[in-house]
């Protein structure tokens, strides 16, 4: 069915008749996705679990330690919850470009480590160094994923591997030096994660934001350059990816207990990407929610609390693998539900015709041509009914030559 007269009133129409707001989607670049606004209900009603299940797991930690919720325990969670944060805003970031960044888990522990070695010098000159170090590696992985246009995962594996070099240099724990301590800021540095993180969903639901954002994100041939504006984009995503993770590599070793110690760093990214995924941002980049990442990660640093209060000991690669294994059940949901609706076919409501010159007649959106008149005489001329001799071929016809007096004879 088209649209009707209160459809006309209720939206502007264009010169053709057509509605502004139909137009809008119509010549919505295809090259950029599907035209239309994406769908936010499906993100609404899984950030509605997540809450559930954050408020469940609580309650768990409540009845079996309720010390955990309160003064400095509490305090070292906020942090947790910002450490871990940072690291899955890296990996969102990356995602929603569709660029994912598979190096942020030893970027921030090649960050925890330096952190723990320099501390003694103080945490802006251990920061800097470390923040400089950050933003040219994630120049030139951005550099290698645009300019050759190839997926973002494979550079970043590449990256990873790199960073892995370095950290298989130390051989044993480093003792975290220096006396800066991140409880004192706790609840600045969860209100800060908090704020960026929601923030950053909000702008991504608006439909032109969103769209920029993911124009990296393959719609046809995933070779194929998708344009400056998407490769300028997706570069400073995975700058920032980097940055991000590094400065979550350091509250990670501030916030720790014991020394860091060495590894590939692989499950913590594992576990980043595991908790934006079970977020609601979709693998595939683009779509995301607005609180679920915030969710999430109270969700996954919770339960970790909650195990340790059991005695449990859960290593981040299994909860990592488990929460990713979530995760892609929920990027099927939201690429199943979250996409845009089908554009409505576009056809004319029957009415009185309107007349547009050089002999055609409006229809409502389209033009149809005026009947030609038709040609009624037949091909031939018709056969007398009487006299017809057997011979339907040798049958007369009219003629204009007068007919001999002994033609019927």
């Amino acid at each position: 069915m088209g649209y009707d007269e209160a459809d006309r009133t209720a939206s502007p129409e264009t010169s053709s008749g057509v509605p502004a707001a139909v137009l809008e989607n119509v010549f919505d670049d295809p090259s950029h996705g599907e035209p239309g606004r994406d769908r936010i209900a499906v993100h609404v009603v899984w950030e509605f679990l997540l809450l559930a299940g954050l408020a469940a797991v609580t309650w768990l930690l409540w009845r079996e330690d309720a010390d955990a919720l309160r003064g400095g325990a509490l305090k070292t969670l906020l942090v947790d919850v910002a450490g871990l944060g940072l690291l899955t805003l890296a990996a969102g970031l990356s995602l929603r470009a569709a660029a994912v960044n598979l190096a942020v888990g030893p970027v921030a522990l090649a960050a925890a480590m330096h952190f723990a070695e320099q501390g003694d010098r103080g945490a802006r000159e251990a920061l800097l160094p470390a923040l400089a170090v950050a933003a040219v590696g994630g120049l030139a992985l951005a550099l290698v994923v645009v300019v050759l246009h190839v997926p973002g995962w494979a550079a970043s594996l590449a990256g990873a591997a790199g960073v892995i070099v370095y950290l298989e240099r130390r051989t044993a724990p480093v003792a975290v030096q220096g006396d800066y301590d991140p409880r004192r800021t706790a609840l600045y540095l969860f209100v800060g994660f908090a704020a960026v993180a929601v923030l950053g969903g909000l702008f991504g639901a608006i439909k032109p934001v969103r769209r920029l954002i993911g124009r990296f994100r393959p719609v046809a041939d995933p070779a194929r350059r998708r344009g400056a504006v998407a490769a300028v984009v997706t570069a400073l995503a995975l700058v920032g990816s980097t940055v991000l993770a590094m400065l979550g590599g350091v509250l990670i070793a501030a916030n720790g207990d014991g020394p860091v110690a060495p590894g590939t760093g692989l499950d913590w990214t594992v576990l980043a990407v595991g908790t934006v995924l079970l977020g609601g941002t979709s693998a595939y980049g683009r779509r995301g929610g607005v609180f679920g990442t915030l969710i999430a990660v109270s969700l996954v640093v919770v339960f970790l609390a909650w195990t340790v209060a059991h005695d449990w000991s859960i290593g981040r690669w299994a909860l990592g693998g488990a929460v990713l294994g979530a995760g892609l059940l929920v990027t099927r949901l939201v690429e199943t539900f979250g996409r845009p609706r089908p554009a409505r076919q576009l056809t004319a409501v029957p009415g009185p015709p309107r007349p547009v010159g050089d002999g055609r007649i409006s229809t409502g959106w389209t033009t149809t041509p005026t009947p030609e008149p038709t040609d009624t005489w037949p091909s031939v001329l018709p056969v007398r009914e009487t006299d017809t001799p057997v011979d339907a071929w040798e049958a007369p016809r009219w003629e204009s030559e007068p007919r001999r007096w002994d033609a019927d004879r």
